[in-house]
């Protein structure tokens, strides 16, 4: 018999596990008979897994002309959020791990983070640039409830007078706002909070453990009513399933305090064009070519599109549609420009090598 066809996992995004494009060995089911009983039964959901590594690194460094930073430190590789859509499912495949279900529920953890950071921060000839947090996984994601990995890089960074942007879509930042508040008096950090859709139901199927869209712009709230510059990344934005709320998160986002803006649009690279394409047949059957016709449309007709000149914001007509709304929406509020706020590095500090001694003065 066939293998059977993948079904929704409640609270998860990916429905399959499929295998990393570095696998040399491929997996195939095969149904015997006994396998469209066992559906029947309720399945144990996969549970969340973090393993501790030891990094020896953590500042990761990029020169791609369509990114607005130079350097990055991501605490945890996967992400429990399960964001279906996320660009950095490809990346477990690094760890011979799935891009699918792996990626949400099988996560490394950077336990010496804040050690080596400190080491890299103190580094003979190191120059100070603005360094983001949460480029690739959520530096907020319900992990770090109790690994706290976020916190401690913040608390280094606070020390060191050192500047940071943080993307998140969870409203978990709150716990740290007595450090952003802080920084914020310096013009050492902004925080971008990413809200795509305002639709419960939707976000609960597309990211399914994030915060819930309206929590996210009580977020924005507290952190403009805490002093910290907030801006809203309408990301990303997929068309035919929730481009329709794009005025409508910028509206709600602004009177939640948001004073600057951005959006992209849906990345599909390498093995996350699959994964994408099942979601949309366990959820959005009725729209799925739809939806997938569009976003060929804006990559030159095919799946995915990596030219940095268009891989961010689309091409073609709907793309260029899509532009001119969020232009015409950030004209009505008032909004800036996504990356204008400047922030301090001249008040950057070293840190102090760890001594046994202590310190005397």
């Amino acid at each position: 018999m066939s293998e059977p066809p993948p079904h929704a996992i409640k609270g998860r995004g990916a429905a399959s596990n499929p295998e990393g494009r570095f696998e040399s060995v491929r997996h195939h089911a095969e149904d015997d008979g006994w396998q469209s009983a066992l559906l029947d039964e309720a399945a144990p959901r996969p549970r969340t897994e973090v393993t501790e590594e030891r990094a020896r690194s953590v500042i990761s460094r990029n020169d791609s002309p369509d990114i607005g930073f130079e350097q990055a430190i991501n605490p945890y590789r996967g992400c429990e959020h399960g964001c279906i859509y996320c660009y950095a499912r490809p990346s477990h495949g690094y760890l011979n791990l799935s891009p699918g279900l792996d990626f949400e529920t099988r996560l490394r953890a950077k336990g010496n983070l804040a050690e080596v950071l400190r080491a890299e921060l103190g580094k003979r000839g190191y120059l100070p640039k603005p360094i983001n947090i949460g480029s690739n996984t959520d530096p907020y994601q319900p992990v770090e409830k109790r690994w706290r990995l976020t916190r401690a890089a913040l608390e280094l960074l606070a020390e060191c007078h050192h500047p940071c942007t943080i993307v998140t879509k969870n409203a978990l930042v709150e716990r740290d706002l007595d450090l952003l508040a802080a920084m914020a008096r310096e013009r050492l950090v902004q925080v971008f909070v990413s809200v795509n859709s305002l639709d419960n139901r939707l976000a609960a199927k597309l990211e399914p453990r994030a915060s819930a869209p309206h929590r996210r712009i009580q977020a924005i709230a507290a952190l403009a009513g805490a002093g910290v510059p907030v801006g809203v990344l309408v990301a990303p934005i997929i068309p035919a399933l929730n481009d329709g709320d794009l005025e409508a998160v910028l509206q709600q986002a602004h009177a939640a305090g948001a004073r600057c803006a951005g959006y992209t649009v849906v990345r599909l690279p390498y093995e996350l064009k699959a994964l994408f394409r099942e979601w949309l047949a366990l959820h959005a059957p009725q729209r799925a070519a739809h939806v997938m016709s569009l976003i060929q449309q804006m990559n030159g007709g095919r799946d995915y599109d990596s030219d940095f000149r268009t891989r961010m914001r689309g091409q073609g007509v709907f793309a260029q549609l899509l532009k001119r709304r969020f232009e015409v929406a950030c004209h009505r509020h008032g909004y800036g420009r996504a990356r204008e706020l400047e922030l301090d590095t001249s008040l950057f500090m070293p840190p102090r090598e760890a001594s046994p001694q202590g310190d005397l003065f």
